[in-house]
Parts: structure tokens; sequence; C-alpha cells
């Protein structure tokens, strides 16, 4: 309710050029003001961030289930679900890191519930408004950077510098992938205890994953290695991460009885985008891929538009553009910038031509995802990208409407004769 009225007070009350200078002051008052409200959880936590530009959610998701393993309580909050003590519900937030009074809510839950842990996916936005702030973090877990979210912030140096500032107000565990260009960033800043890891260099020696694809190996080797910084036995750790099958909307296969493979994926940057296509790639490289693929987030970062259509083109056979989140964007300009970046693609470099009779523009994303499934002959990947586990489509003017990818294909291919 607090929050509700100081909202109310920065929209309709105090005059909008007031508001940008008090801005930073505004969000620090207000992480401050919901913390104090709450008692201070995270004092009675052992709370742990995750930053990074990818594998974020599957990492929490994946330190979770060693804890659970572990018996020790936890919780969890992160675009996949929001977790209290073995309790789970999806996050219908849109929002990976919600507002301070809801993450603090969250953390006196835990606490009341008996939890020891929590895990917070931790984004670059929320730190940029002080959401981080007033927490006492056990510690700060970076799993990679590559270009995001550059309108907002300025550029990639000051999106990395958000990231930092986790690290900076961490003082006790930094967990860091040394292999990522910018770990030396991290690597400088001081903490009582920090710990490296990469694909070859780590303390697990290898790791027996169900989990396709390099990216879900760092994404393990992030969970793993925070666990044993925080005492859990070694063994319990590799067994935990050896019984995972499947992260929620995470290169997630769809079983309907279909001869052909179905993927769904949140990729919504270029790296994590190709990663998905190169993994099918190396498991199967005659494989022929039927790519559905939108814009995450119409009115921002657009840059990445005709770099998504390069990528695409590369690796897929035929792709459907489609409708994602196109807030109050015209859609039909999004699927074209996406367009704009096929015949540059580097395919058609290296002797791989695309053809645009290949190319289908299909704005409703259900007849996306159901041309696609039309196309698909035996042993095919259809690969649909972006939406992932996400409840939420985000239309103009802030209408949302129900959407869930996995379910929507589920009932597509029982309709469809196999």
């Amino acid at each position: 309710m607090l929050e509700k009225i100081l909202r109310l007070l920065k929209t309709y009350i105090i005059p909008k050029s007031i508001f940008n200078l008090a801005r930073p002051s505004y969000h620090y008052f207000l992480a401050g003001l919901s913390a104090f409200f709450y008692g201070f959880p995270s004092k009675k936590l052992k709370v742990i961030g995750v930053t990074g530009t990818k594998g974020k959610s599957s990492t929490v998701y994946l330190l979770s289930r060693i804890f659970d393993a572990a018996r020790l309580k936890n919780a969890v909050l992160s675009s996949i679900e929001i977790k209290i003590n073995g309790e789970i519900q999806p996050n219908f937030q849109k929002m990976t890191m919600p507002g301070r009074f809801f993450i603090q809510k969250f953390l006196a839950e835990a606490v009341s519930s008996g939890c020891e842990f929590a895990i917070l996916e931790t984004t670059s936005e929320g730190i940029k408004q002080f959401r981080h702030k007033f927490i006492d973090f056990e510690a700060a877990v970076f799993t990679n950077l590559s270009p995001e979210h550059i309108e907002s912030h300025g550029s990639f140096e000051k999106y990395r510098q958000a990231k930092l500032e986790l690290f900076q107000a961490v003082k006790k565990i930094h967990i860091i992938n040394a292999d990522d260009p910018s770990a030396k960033y991290f690597l400088e800043i001081p903490a009582a205890k920090k710990i490296q890891y990469g694909k070859n260099n780590n303390s697990f020696g290898s790791l027996d994953l169900k989990l396709e694809g390099e990216f879900n190996y760092y994404n393990a080797l992030a969970a793993g290695e925070t666990a044993l910084a925080l005492d859990v036995d070694k063994e319990i750790i590799k067994k935990a991460l050896a019984s995972v099958e499947t992260i929620s909307g995470r290169f997630e296969y769809i079983n309907a009885g279909q001869d052909f493979k179905v993927v769904v994926d949140y990729a919504h940057t270029p790296d994590s985008l190709e990663k998905v296509y190169q993994t099918i790639k190396v498991k199967d490289k005659d494989a022929r891929l039927i790519c559905v693929l939108g814009a995450a987030g119409g009115g921002r970062d657009k840059w990445k538009r005709p770099v998504m259509g390069e990528i695409a083109a590369k690796y897929c056979d035929k792709i459907i553009l489609t409708n994602e989140d196109p807030y109050d964007e015209n859609p039909s300009r999004i699927l074209s910038e996406i367009k704009s970046g096929i015949s540059n693609s580097p395919a058609s470099r290296t002797g791989r031509q695309f053809l645009f009779s290949n190319l289908f523009e299909i704005l409703d994303r259900k007849k996306a995802i159901q041309k696609a499934l039309g196309l698909a002959k035996k042993d095919d990947f259809v690969i649909i990208i972006g939406k992932g586990s996400e409840k939420w489509m985000m239309l103009e003017n802030g209408k949302k409407i129900p959407w869930d990818e996995r379910e929507t294909v589920k009932e597509i291919l029982k309709g469809r004769k196999i």
C-alpha cells in the first residue's frame, strides 16, 4: 500500500522534471524504507545474488536444487519462479527483479518459513534502481557478460558497471566465471573469499549432466562452485546437478509423440540465440532447423534486431518472424528490422545462401508456431525463441495477455496429425 501511495505521488503530484532530478534519491529511499518496514530480513539469511547477461535464472534454479538435495531450506526469486521453502509458483511479475517492497516482503517470508538461504536473480536494471541496497548479501555470482540493455544504460561499459556494483556491495564471497572476457573487472573487487571457475579449471574436474549445451555446463559450474563455497558436500552437488533433466523454458524439449524435435528457449540476445543454434548443430550437424523468433521488448535494444536476423539466416533452413513483446512499438516495424539483417547474414558470405522463399512473417505468435510445426518433417528441429516460460505477452498501452509458450506448443501438437 505504501509503495502504491508513493507511486501515485510520483505519477500525478510531483512534476516530472523535478522527479527526474530526484530519481536516484527516490529509488534509494524506497530501498531503505522497504527494508526498514520488513525489519531488515536479509540479516537473518544467507543471500546469494546471481548476475550476468545470460544464465542467471538457470544458475539460480540449479543452486536451489543443490540446496534441496542437501536439505537446506531456501527461497528463490527469479524470472522462472518464486519459491519459499519448497512452495513454488511461477513469476507472474513480468519482471526478473521486482520492486523493493516485493523483494523485502519475499525475504521476510523466507525468514518466517525457516529458510537459511535466499537466492536472488540480480539484474542491471534492478541495480540501477538500487533494488539491491539494504540487502545483506553473503555471496555474489557472475555468469557472463555480453551487450544488453545498452539503450537503457547508455553504453556497454555502464551496463558492466551496474553488474560490478553488486560485487562492490558484497564483501564475503565472490564466484566469477574466469573464462568470460569481463572477468578481470570482477576479479579486481576485493572479497574475503574469491573463487574463479572455468570449463577446464574448476573444483569438479567434469560434471555429468543431462542438460544440453555448453552454456548449461557453465551454469552448472556457477551453481556448483557457489554451493561448495557455502560448505555443501561436493558429492551432493554433483548428484543434484546430474539429476536435473530440464529447466523451465530454457532449452526445453516439448514432446507430444511427434517424429521431430521441438525446443523452447528464452534466448533474447544475439549471443544466446547463436549458442542455442550451435548446440543443436553440435548434436546433429545435418539437422534441418525451423526457427521461430521475434525481438524481445519493443522500444529497447533495437541494435540487436538485424544481428539476430543475421544469426538466424546463418543456421536456420526456414525462419518464421513473429510478435514477441512489442509494448508500444509497431510490431511490423520490429519484424522488418530483424528481416533487414537476414540478407546481410554471414551465411551469404560463406556460401550458404538463405532463400527468402523460406522466410515467413506471421504477427500472430500462435499462428506462427502453428506454421513452424506444420512445416516440420521427420528428424527436424523446431526452435521457438524468446518467451521461454514467461506467462505474459506485453502489448501497447500497458496491456498484457496471458501466454504460455510450452502449453501453446502442446496444444497445437495435440491437434496435429502425428
